[in-house]
């Protein structure tokens, strides 16, 4: 029997940054006219890929521009937490999660910033770290990418998306570059996908077309090709479990 892959999360302090699984909105995506963004299923699927660790305190922070750890001045709408802070200089900011995670063998732990949300004047830092052996906790890591701007961080925001990734699997991969007509079944399907994308764009400008009453094509969204064919593997929404006590 398959052993069940494992993720934990151990608190080395008494109050850690909270845990939530990756949540599908986002505010400027649900601000855009009928909220288009969420017919883009890459996108929506990407929001939801990993767990998110949540910011326990408001804050605004600004860099001065220098290199120095007083460099970056943080103003707390509350008490001040020691969970953010300056620890490396050079502009970048750094949140101490409280957590030592430890993830099943063979697997590392990819620590990035959450998907889809950008921030104007700083920009989320990404490590790969070896969580099946080392005893040692990280920090998340953002850095401003313009002085004297100041930068707005929301309790509860995410400002961390944890994601399990096999060690070693990008090197089973042989990595090709061919030409489409090599391919007779998928030079027709995309084709006639390009072709129909194309006329659809085209008859959107009709108001009284079908493409106008549509709106947009759910193709993708349905797990079908150009030529009907669905595929049962496909994901319009990811389930993963919430960190629990056992």
């Amino acid at each position: 029997m398959k052993e069940k892959l494992k993720i934990t999360a151990y608190e080395v302090i008494e109050e850690p940054m909270p845990l939530r699984t990756g949540d599908r909105r986002r505010a400027w995506m649900d601000d855009l006219p009928e909220r288009f963004a969420y017919r883009c299923l890459p996108l929506a699927i990407a929001n939801q890929m990993g767990w998110e660790i949540l910011n326990p305190v408001g804050f605004t922070a600004r860099w001065n521009g220098r290199d120095g750890l007083d460099a970056i001045r943080i103003r707390f709408d509350d008490a001040p937490s020691p969970l953010v802070g300056s620890h490396f200089g050079h502009g970048v900011l750094t949140f101490s999660l409280g957590y030592l995670f430890r993830t099943s063998k063979a697997h590392n732990l990819w620590v990035k910033g959450p998907a889809n949300a950008p921030k104007d004047g700083i920009a989320a830092l990404e490590g790969v770290i070896e969580t099946d052996w080392a005893p040692f906790s990280f920090t998340m890591n953002w850095q401003f990418t313009r002085k004297r701007h100041k930068v707005r961080f929301e309790r509860d925001e995410p400002i961390a998306t944890v994601l399990p990734y096999p060690r070693h699997y990008l090197g089973k991969f042989d990595p090709q570059v061919r030409n489409l007509n090599e391919d007779a079944g998928l030079y027709r399907q995309y084709t006639q996908w390009r072709e129909d994308r194309l006329a659809f764009n085209e008859d959107l400008g009709n108001p009284d077309s079908e493409a106008a009453k549509k709106g947009w094509q759910r193709s993708y969204m349905k797990g079908e090709d150009s030529e009907g064919q669905t595929f049962a593997g496909h994901e319009t929404k990811l389930r993963i479990q919430d960190f629990r006590r056992p």
